[in-house]
């Protein structure tokens, strides 16, 4: 479910006309909805009832502070993967406790900002950087709460790209080797050892996968457990898909996915973590874009907008589907004809969709990107010096600008020409 709906043959945000944000702000632009975001997040922590818990939302899928503010007004924790999502919610007004720093490639740097600002804890993915952890606390005079993540080798039926679970993905330790490494950890005077980490893959659209790891999980705890650490949290990472287009199956509900973790994993009287980003912020976004030019080649048309590859490059990076449709309504029965749609970048790659049945379409109109409020403007790019497009958060019947579209010289002025030129 989600906030963008058609009123009287006109697409709103929420209370808002989007060809109204259009207008004030340009093309192209992201736009969030508050009340799609605070509803999935809801979701996951009424999932979760009855049991402690907390929700760290997943930076990475989205990280203007402006929608972190939102989530940590609910109650939400954050999970970081560098030291800049880390002060991103920090500025936001998260509190250290609060914030959970996965990643495979933390810097000592990295470490040291966030033991000197506060940290719940470090989800820990390797020797080398475990070491390195205790180092860094030694040398500050503290001690680093850690869970370490494991791979249980789960194929989480997902993108090749976006799966992380396997034995020979780069992420986490093998847990056939589990017992070993929470034994080191044990013995290093600047680590605590509260928990375990896991996390298979995201966009998942089943629930089996999980619960194969889940199970893993079950049993690596009441075996470390009997081995004398004391295991009060398990982080369970993300991961739930959401449906790229309305005519798809809908993956599993939060519901669903609460109840299998209390079944799996409820009688070890964990703290349980969870790490969403893709289904609380994908479809609490849109991208509004203008068609510049409808051209006819051989043997198909294209529609050229203003948006392009760097402003969205899910579709090129991994063949990901958007519903595209337009602001204005079609009528009822509209002949359907099949476009490619792209952008002005050049590269052949910068194609959102081939042969997409569209309605009637013109220069000038506007098109719609459904589901891309999730590594969407968090992935862009200034290619082809193109601006960083505008990012607007709907609240009701208000919106605001929350990330300002630079103008050409601010984008030139960063460049520094050497004395020499």
């Amino acid at each position: 479910m989600d906030h963008f709906n058609y009123r009287n043959g006109e697409l709103f945000a929420e209370d808002v006309p989007v060809a109204e944000i259009a207008a004030q702000v340009g093309t192209p632009f992201y736009c969030y909805s508050t009340a799609t975001l605070e509803r999935h997040f809801r979701l996951f922590d009424e999932a979760l009832e009855g049991m402690p818990h907390l929700v760290c939302y997943a930076m990475k899928a989205a990280s203007n502070q402006a929608i972190l503010k939102t989530l940590s007004a609910l109650g939400a924790g954050m999970d970081v993967v560098s030291g800049g999502e880390y002060a991103r919610a920090i500025s936001a007004g998260v509190p250290g406790e609060k914030i959970v720093f996965s990643g495979i490639g933390k810097t000592r740097d990295e470490m040291r900002i966030a033991l000197a600002g506060g940290i719940r804890q470090f989800n820990v993915e390797s020797e080398p950087e475990m070491v390195a952890l205790n180092d860094v606390a030694v040398e500050m005079g503290k001690v680093a709460p850690i869970t370490v993540r494991v791979n249980p080798d789960v194929d989480a039926k997902t993108h090749a790209k976006i799966a992380t679970g396997k034995s020979e993905n780069k992420f986490g330790i093998p847990i056939s080797r589990a017992r070993e490494v929470y034994a080191e950890a044990a013995t290093m005077p600047g680590l605590q050892v509260i928990g375990i980490d896991v996390h298979i893959g995201s966009q998942l659209t089943e629930l089996e996968p999980f619960r194969l790891a889940y199970q893993k999980v079950a049993e690596l705890t009441e075996t470390l457990r009997a081995d004398g650490h004391d295991i009060q949290r398990l982080d369970l990472g993300g991961g739930l898909g959401i449906p790229y287009t309305r005519s798809n199956e809908a993956p599993p509900l939060p519901t669903e996915y609460g109840s299998l973790i209390k079944e799996t994993l409820g009688h070890l009287g964990c703290e349980i973590e969870i790490e969403p980003g893709r289904l609380v912020a994908g479809n609490a976004g849109i991208m509004v874009s203008e068609v510049i030019y409808v051209k006819s080649g051989e043997g198909r048309n294209f529609l050229i907008l203003d948006g392009a590859m760097n402003d969205l490059i899910r579709p090129a990076m991994y063949d990901a589907h958007h519903d595209i449709i337009p602001v204005i309504e079609p009528t009822a029965g509209a002949e359907q004809t099949p476009y490619d749609i792209v952008g002005p970048v050049c590269e052949s790659g910068d194609t959102f969709a081939k042969q997409r049945m569209m309605p009637p379409v013109k220069a000038g109109d506007l098109l719609v990107f459904r589901s891309a409020g999730a590594y969407g403007a968090v992935m862009s790019s200034e290619y082809n010096t193109r601006p960083l497009i505008p990012e607007v958060l709907v609240h009701e019947h208000q919106f605001a600008v929350i990330r300002q579209r630079p103008t050409f010289d601010e984008m030139i002025n960063r460049d520094t020409i050497p004395e020499w030129l």
